[in-house]
């Protein structure tokens, strides 16, 4: 068995993504966003600011992976019992947009998707998107439970705009209310009118 072929250069410092994501984190919590730039994300990090752009083409798209990294596959794995799965889903999203970092970049991420002149393809987001495990619950709902004419991406919607108010107006609203009073209204929006 002959092993396999070596590409030529260095291996790749797996290192070096983990300490950029973290120095952006650091940088949007103690400067703010504007001040998070590749250049001083590449200073605080010690990742030459070349290797950064070799792997995010923006400061923009740096940002959102550092931030909104996805929600862990296994913290949201569907296992059937739609309020319980709905539950763990809306408190690991919770806490995705409630930490220092994802409310430090909010504001100025929304910005510059308002004021960008052009459309990014759907990928980039779902990149950063809990959409589709939002989805994978639905579809491990128990039949019958889920009204098929309701549309999941308008669920969906509404939930961010409540996990958004709940994460990043909490001092304008200081409506502190249980999260399981936003679990029975999902459910109340997915369940089937005759139920």
């Amino acid at each position: 068995m002959t092993e396999p072929r070596r590409r030529p250069g260095r291996p790749r410092d797996t290192s070096i993504n983990e300490r950029a994501l973290a120095a952006t984190r650091e940088l949007l919590v103690r400067r703010g966003f504007e001040a998070t730039t590749i250049q001083a994300v590449a200073e605080h990090s010690g990742v030459h600011a070349s290797a950064i752009y070799r792997r995010w083409p923006s400061r923009i798209e740096l940002i959102e992976e550092a931030t909104f990294p996805g929600l862990s596959p296994v913290s949201v794995q569907p296992t059937g019992d739609l309020r319980r799965d709905l539950r763990r889903f809306i408190r690991a999203y919770l806490a995705a947009f409630g930490a220092p970092a994802a409310r430090a970049a909010a504001a100025g991420l929304l910005a510059h998707y308002q004021t960008a002149g052009r459309a990014r393809p759907p990928e980039m987001y779902l990149r950063v998107s809990a959409r589709p495990q939002f989805q994978d619950i639905l579809r491990a709902a128990p039949p019958g439970s889920v009204d098929p004419a309701v549309d999941p991406d308008d669920v969906f919607d509404l939930l961010l705009g409540a996990v958004l108010t709940r994460t990043l107006l909490f001092a304008v609203t200081a409506r502190h209310r249980p999260i399981e009073r936003t679990v029975e209204m999902i459910l109340r929006l997915l369940r089937p009118l005759d139920a």
